[in-house]
């Protein structure tokens, strides 16, 4: 019936509803989350209102606690933050519990848990394991939840009435409200946030590396024909003979790297600003492309010189007969190109041959007298040649009659 139904229904959820305290080690988890409100900051000549996120970090055994202001949520701020966190603390737990923001996790079921692979690689470099909350159970990570609330009473709330005009602004007054919440007296039990870490817990954290990571953002990418990547500003050069393949990109604030099927192919200085022109390294180019970008006047000619004085001359022609020296560059590389089939000898016996012929140097005319190993046959003009174009009269039909009849 009903009336029992209700009653064993009310039992179980009773039952169901028990929860367990959790005694929290020092040192054994950091965890980490943003904050849902945000603290809104103006430019100074427009008058346009942007937006400071605030990430948020806490140690559930001491309730330590790290925030700071962000532009975005994006995955560089992510990892910056965590740096800054560890930092801040002077050491780095045994676990990183995050949210499954698609910044730090790809995917968490009951079956697998993927990291995205730069949040992988930061926590293999501090020592730490990354253990993300359930999917929609955020008791999974209490100590922040309620650390970002927190937070956001003591410090966006506090701030309501102040007028920013620059990130830089957020971040000062943001850092000066952290100090304010990390040393402010606990309501049920003696000290404050800062000296029950130093106490409890500062002695069982990890130690820091020497130096810092440098956060990096990996991405796929298929190369294409001209064989350059890009880190969304600028592009770099990958060697040649991996396009069409798909390559792994590694970014960070200074270095760009690229890795195809874990081996690292190629690696260049980051730039800093946008540069129309790629970033191309020789060693990537094919052959053919390393030589077109040696081609120049002067290169030509020390090449003539190499094979003979009639090409050398004949180069020289070339590179003078147009307005510009680029416009000969055509018929000296397909001079270059004679020689690679034929030899330079033969090439300069051609050259010199042209040169008797005529004083106007012909790329078409020296390739014939290569192919013929002789200069071409002067065309001459017979008399049965002419007949073929109609009858031909000659002189002496122009003469005067008395002259015919005489």
């Amino acid at each position: 019936m009903s009336t029992q139904f209700g009653d064993k229904y009310r039992r179980w959820a009773r039952v169901t509803k028990a929860t367990m305290r959790i005694t929290h080690k020092p040192g054994d988890a950091m965890q980490v989350d943003w904050a849902g409100e945000t603290i809104p900051y103006f430019d100074t000549v427009t008058g346009e209102e942007y937006k400071a996120y605030l990430f948020v970090t806490a140690l559930p055994c001491s309730c330590y606690i790290y925030t700071e202001a962000c532009g975005d949520m994006k995955q560089e701020n992510w990892l910056l933050c965590h740096v800054h966190a560890y930092e801040y603390f002077g050491g780095v737990a045994r676990l990183l519990v995050p949210d499954n923001l698609k910044t730090g996790v790809i995917t968490n079921t009951r079956y697998e848990t993927r990291l995205n692979e730069s949040y992988r690689e930061l926590a293999e470099y501090y020592g730490t394991a990354v253990v993300p909350a359930r999917v929609r159970k955020p008791q999974d990570k209490s100590i922040v939840e309620k650390s970002a609330g927190f937070s956001t009473t003591w410090i966006t709330a506090a701030m309501r009435e102040r007028k920013f005009f620059s990130l830089a602004e957020v971040e000062a007054a943001v850092a000066e409200r952290l100090e304010i919440i990390n040393t402010m007296q606990f309501q049920k039990r003696p000290g404050n946030r800062r000296e029950a870490y130093l106490n409890e817990e500062k002695e069982f954290m990890l130690p820091l590396p020497r130096v810092p990571y440098e956060p990096a953002v990996w991405k796929q990418a298929t190369i294409r024909n001209d064989y350059l990547v890009s880190d969304g500003q600028n592009k770099y050069s990958v060697p040649f003979d991996l396009i069409g393949d798909q390559v792994q990109i590694r970014l960070t604030k200074n270095t760009v790297e690229v890795f195809f099927k874990g081996d690292h192919v190629a690696s260049h200085q980051r730039l800093a600003t946008f540069q129309t022109q790629p970033v191309v390294k020789p060693e990537h180019m094919p052959e053919k492309h390393r030589r077109y970008l040696r081609y120049n006047a002067d290169d030509f000619r020390v090449w003539a010189k190499n094979v003979g004085n009639s090409a050398e001359t004949v180069v020289d022609y070339f590179l003078k007969s147009g307005s510009s020296q680029e416009q000969g560059y055509k018929n000296c590389v397909t001079l270059m190109k004679l020689a690679e089939k034929g030899g330079k000898g033969k090439l300069e016996f051609a050259c010199e041959r042209m040169l008797e012929l005529s004083s106007l140097p012909s790329i078409r005319t020296i390739a014939v007298i290569l192919k013929n190993g002789k200069e071409p046959e002067r065309k001459t003009t017979s008399p049965a040649d002419s007949e073929k174009y109609g009858i031909t009269r000659g002189a002496a039909y122009f003469k005067k009659d008395g002259d015919r009849n005489a």
